[in-house]
């Protein structure tokens, strides 16, 4: 992963190919922002004059390059928009851009308005995240490195190091996850992403479970072994745990991993099929969070489920009205294989209320439904508690990641009724299925646990171009949020 510092150099003097700097709209043109004071006089306080005549208005994610012509030691000036009011998103967003847009150069000084440590913070995860590439299978060398050094230009004190540190420790995490949900499925089986766990765990002091396909059988997670029978590759359930001797709270998080869904017997259209490498974005979110949490160490315990399978059509598929019985004993009737993430998630949340979490939060890229509904870049929240919801949703703001709380009528659990089985996986209306999906997931969630559901459909993989600081492909999308939601709960907000 790129390198980050802090440096107290002046900017006009420091040694990198490029420079970031901030802008905010100003009349007709932009005012270079807190931070570029030095680089200004440099120019002869021509800075602005220069970013207007190339067009720059200094709204939020637009990049702006300036050659510096020799007015400063490095050759090239990077002015990234703020817009009017920056948030500490927006900032994030600004120094991702900006760096996103360096590829292929080596150093660069990032001198975004950092007045606090939370600034600091902002700048740094920003700039992380931005300098991001997945390169595991090219071969050629045409394609353009993402920068290998950051400077952070902003007085050096102990709360700074500790936000660029916390910085370090959140985006390795979500690199984890884009690198996970970019692998393809070739490369990436359920035994694949169980060994990717027991690594984690590994290097983090993780407690760590691994259950195959034959204790998933004799255990009676009839989800799971449901779902992953038709493929030759076997399915896995993972448990990790994190644990402090000062924690007085449990949280538990469930993830979805399908390794790959091919719809299984409903099988998809292939328009929707290509990306479907991405639909373990759950599973991975719970691991990059755990992996962050291991480091940052909230005085909270965490545990982590990882319910992993493959949904492949072939003659030992699950079909169409065959019944499961999910962990714990509650049978399911399986109107269409493609609505396959609920039947795993089901087993593992039940198996949650064994941890007995005061919170549990479960993660997936369920539903197309979401999309419909929030588009590509908003998380539904669900949850079976009202105040549990507007917290997760509040954390994630925090944490940057845009989520939106949902509903869960209680009329629409009518539509999952069966004929022959206590609950079917699909409704047999068209409407509302995120919120049908949900209304499913809370059937099995211990009674008297908070629950909290994550659709991640959409914002686990940007199938569009760059943004900010999000690449195309594997966005990371939950990891954040989810440690924040440990912090939250270990401070004693949520």
């Amino acid at each position: 992963m790129t390198s980050i510092s802090l440096d107290g150099t002046a900017l006009a003097s420091i040694d990198v190919d490029a420079i970031v700097i901030g802008v905010a709209p100003a009349g007709t043109g932009v005012a270079p922002a807190a931070g570029s004071e030095d680089l200004d006089r440099a120019l002869d306080g021509r800075l602005a004059e220069a970013l207007a005549a190339l067009g720059a208005t200094g709204k939020a994610g637009e990049v702006t390059k300036l050659p510096a012509l020799g007015a400063v030691a490095a050759k090239l000036i990077v002015a990234a928009g703020l817009g009017e009011t920056p948030s500490a998103e927006d900032v994030r967003r600004a120094a991702g851009a900006a760096v996103r847009s360096l590829a292929g150069h080596a150093k660069a000084a990032v001198a975004l308005p950092a007045a606090s440590a939370e600034d600091v913070g902002a700048v740094a995860l920003g700039a992380l995240l931005g300098a991001y590439s997945f390169d595991s299978y090219r071969t050629g060398d045409e394609h353009k490195s993402p920068v290998e050094e950051i400077r952070l230009l902003a007085p050096a004190s102990p709360d700074a190091e500790a936000a660029v540190e916390r910085a370090r420790t959140l985006a390795a995490s979500v690199t984890l996850v884009r690198d996970l949900v970019n692998t393809p499925p070739s490369h990436l089986c359920p035994e694949d992403l169980a060994g990717e766990a027991e690594r984690i765990a590994g290097e983090t002091g993780l407690a760590i479970e691994v259950l195959d396909e034959k204790a998933l059988v004799e255990g009676g997670y009839g989800g799971i072994a449901g779902v992953g029978q038709g493929s030759v590759n076997p399915p896995r359930l993972v448990r990790l745990a994190y644990g402090h001797p000062e924690a007085s709270k449990t949280l538990v998080l469930v993830g979805k991993g399908i390794t790959f869904d091919s719809g299984g017997l409903s099988l998809k259209p292939s328009e929707a099929m290509d990306w479907m490498k991405s639909d373990m974005g759950g599973a991975a979110a719970v691991l990059g969070a755990l992996a962050a949490i291991g480091k940052l160490k909230p005085k909270v315990n965490v545990v982590g489920y990882l319910a992993i399978a493959e949904n492949m059509p072939s003659g030992t598929a699950q079909r169409p009205s065959d019944v499961l019985r999910i962990y714990g004993g509650k049978t399911v009737e399986v109107l269409n294989t493609d609505a396959e993430g609920r039947l795993v998630l089901a087993d593992a949340i039940v198996r949650a209320g064994e941890d007995s979490p005061d919170l549990l939060v479960d993660v997936a890229t369920l539903t197309g439904a979401q999309l419909v509904a929030l588009g590509t870049r908003t998380t539904g929240v669900m949850a079976n508690d009202d105040d549990v919801r507007e917290k997760v949703v509040a954390a994630a703001g925090r944490a940057g990641e845009p989520t939106w709380g949902m509903p869960l009528p209680a009329e629409l659990r009518k539509g999952l009724d069966s004929t022959v089985a206590d609950i079917a996986n699909i409704s047999g209306d068209r409407w509302g299925g995120m919120l049908v999906a949900g209304t499913f997931l809370k059937e099995f969630v211990p009674d008297g646990v908070k629950w909290a559901h994550l659709d991640i459909a959409g914002p686990a993989f940007n199938k569009a171009e760059p943004y900010g600081y999000t690449p195309k492909g594997g966005t990371g999308a939950a990891a954040r949020t989810l440690v924040q939601i440990a912090e939250d709960l270990a401070a004693g907000v949520l």
